[in-house]
């Protein structure tokens, strides 16, 4: 018991500590030109709508690409959680210049949180002894080539660029191959990408990190052509319809033969490859555009998550014997090929004898010239806080094959869990109380040794009025102790009735408080009591998990269970009016007497 109300204490103060959450960015001051670099929003809380900055003088290659990161650290009953909510965006620098990015911002607990601008300067960056740059250049054949021509007699059928995907019309969520290729017939000696395309509509994954170009030949319209796979990557369309994929642009430097003109002399003799060296010319080259036809998923089931592809599930728990209140941590593991990257955990309705964190999400992923594949492993750390034999339900999970169009359901079984009693201090009185039933049920029938209270043999019959009366309280008390050992055995096992009884007691011991703490006019310590006597007062009332613990959370509650709309209001009134009175101007003195009368008015109502 004792552990449980330091993890609810810990949870309150984290719940406090939200409302000064920060919205924190990292990005380069100076970028290189052409150079793509990432630029990247944090906050230490679960968020929701966020706004990004406009990035003018950039082209946004993707994103805002969402992550959330969750942590928990379980010793000796002390909990330590943390979340971590990240937008990403991945940037390309196109012209020189300083460059404002705006502001963003985005919602916490209820809250506007913003991120002020910053200042990129994007300079002209150095060429680099091996032609490289971010983007990547690769040689086919001299590595020391000559520089650049500007011009050169190469048409568009001896080079050219060209895109590729493995399927034109996927479903939503798919994954689909996309390949770069350059097609050759003569011999180059390096290529640079310009400019990645945006692909608005697709979640794209690259799939040649190792930097290896794969080349082969290939006929084309009857020619004979060496072909190089400069980039390979997989995309996920996230939505239907008609969806484009824009061209690639990229530079290659063409090693062509130099021409000597005809003299008409003896040196026309000397007119062959070998006493001519080659110059390298650059040539620009763009891909071809591709229409793609995105089909909708059908009707999606009742706890669909998102997954499409070929998938397997498996579910397993680090022991199925523990006491209570100690940690059992239940895995389920999503496994196979497809938009792993993408799916959602499964909703799992765990008994109400567990508490249970928020899973936390590790990716086991590889990202080969076939696509995405791997394993998505949730994880969900559960305390039971009272003994008995109890089961992590099954799950179905659900998710979509596209190569036979329908949805598919793999079963995870439930796993069994015996919780043993905790420490045996918190027991102790319920053991004593059975050992008094116990006492009171031997001291029935115990032998009377006094000849004096013998009755004469005259009356063997009847029975003393005193033995009747006694038998009867005995009975009574029996029956009244086993009831109440019952009923407080029940009692410790209802975790929500257990909050529900102690909401009113506890709201009231820091209301007390706070009311000493308004005379003394401490303003600070005075909100905090407030803070903690309303918002623990409503999680133990209407029993909200305390990870859930929020505005929206206490709004949508009170609304399920019917409570009038004034009543309502006056509740939400009181949460925001205390969040208000900390930062608005006014005498103080007069903000603390509002703000306790109104909290005392709440407070009663929920009693």
């Amino acid at each position: 018991m004792k552990k449980f109300f330091l993890v609810f204490s810990f949870y309150l103060l984290v719940s406090v500590g939200a409302f000064a959450q920060e919205l924190r960015v990292r990005a380069p001051q100076a970028v290189a030109l052409g150079q793509r670099f990432e630029v990247r929003y944090e906050v230490n809380d679960r968020c929701k709508d966020f706004r990004g900055p406009s990035f003018k003088g950039f082209s946004v290659l993707s994103g805002p690409n969402t992550s959330m990161q969750t942590g928990m650290t379980v010793i000796n009953g002390q909990v330590t959680h943390s979340i971590t909510s990240g937008f990403t965006y991945i940037i390309q620098a196109d012209v020189e210049g300083s460059f404002e990015v705006g502001a963003a911002s985005c919602t916490v607990e209820g809250k506007k949180i913003t991120c002020p601008g910053f200042t990129i300067k994007v300079e002209k960056g150095r060429q680099q002894a091996s032609g490289g740059s971010q983007q990547g250049q690769r040689g086919y054949s001299q590595p020391n080539a000559a520089q650049p021509a500007q011009s050169g007699n190469i048409d568009s059928k001896s080079l050219f660029a060209r895109a590729t995907v493995s399927k034109t019309n996927p479903y939503q969520g798919e994954q689909v191959i996309l390949t770069y290729k350059i097609y050759t017939q003569v011999s180059l000696s390096q290529y640079q990408i310009d400019k990645l395309p945006g692909n608005k509509g697709f979640w794209s994954e690259d799939l040649t990190r190792d930097g290896n170009v794969k080349t082969y030949e290939e006929t084309v319209d009857g020619r004979r052509y060496m072909v190089a796979e400069i980039r390979r990557g997989a995309i996920f369309a996230q939505e239907s319809g008609k969806l484009t994929i824009q061209p690639l642009d990229l530079d290659v430097l063409a090693l062509v033969q130099r021409q000597r003109q005809r003299t008409g002399t003896l040196w026309d003799l000397f007119d062959d490859p070998f006493f001519n060296p080659t110059q390298a010319v650059e040539k620009h080259l763009r891909t071809n555009s591709l229409n793609i036809n995105v089909k909708p998923l059908p009707q999606t089931p009742d706890g669909f998550t998102g997954a499409v592809g070929a998938f397997d599930v498996k579910g397993e728990v680090d022991t199925r014997e523990v006491r209570a209140n100690e940690a059992i941590t239940y895995r389920l593991t999503v496994s196979g090929s497809g938009n792993l990257m993408l799916i959602n955990a499964p909703q799992i309705k765990f008994s109400q004898v567990f508490e249970v964190y928020d899973p936390q999400v590790s990716d086991n992923l590889s990202r080969t010239a076939n696509g995405v594949s791997g394993s998505r492993t949730f994880e969900w750390v559960l305390i039971p806080r009272a003994q008995g034999n109890y089961e992590i339900p099954a799950v179905d999970f659900q998710y979509f094959d596209p190569a036979s169009g329908r949805y598919i359901t793999k079963h995870v079984e439930a796993i069994p869990v015996r919780v043993n009693r905790g420490d045996p201090n918190a027991m102790k009185h319920v053991t004593s109380s059975k050992n008094d039933v116990r006492l009171l049920n031997s001291d029935i029938n115990y032998i009377q040794t006094r000849p004096s209270a013998l009755v004469p043999k005259k009356d063997k019959y009847s029975i003393p009025v005193w033995f009747i009366v006694s038998f009867i309280v005995l009975v009574l008390v029996s029956f009244g102790a086993s009831l109440f050992l019952r009923r407080r055995q029940a009692r410790m096992q209802d975790v929500a009735g257990m909050r529900l009884s102690r909401a009113t007691k506890q709201a009231r011991k820091r209301l007390k408080k706070a009311a000493a703490l308004l005379h003394a006019g401490d303003e600070n310590r005075f909100y905090e009591e407030v803070y903690h006597a309303l918002w623990g007062c409503l999680a133990d009332k209407y029993n909200i998990p305390l990870t859930d613990l929020s505005s929206d959370t206490v709004r949508q509650i009170l609304a399920d269970r019917q409570i009038p709309e004034e009543q309502s209001s006056r509740i939400m009134e009181t949460l925001q009016s205390l969040d208000m009175a900390r930062f608005a101007p006014g005498n103080a003195a007069d903000k603390m007497q509002a703000i306790y009368n109104q909290a005392l008015d709440t407070i009663a109502y929920l009693s």
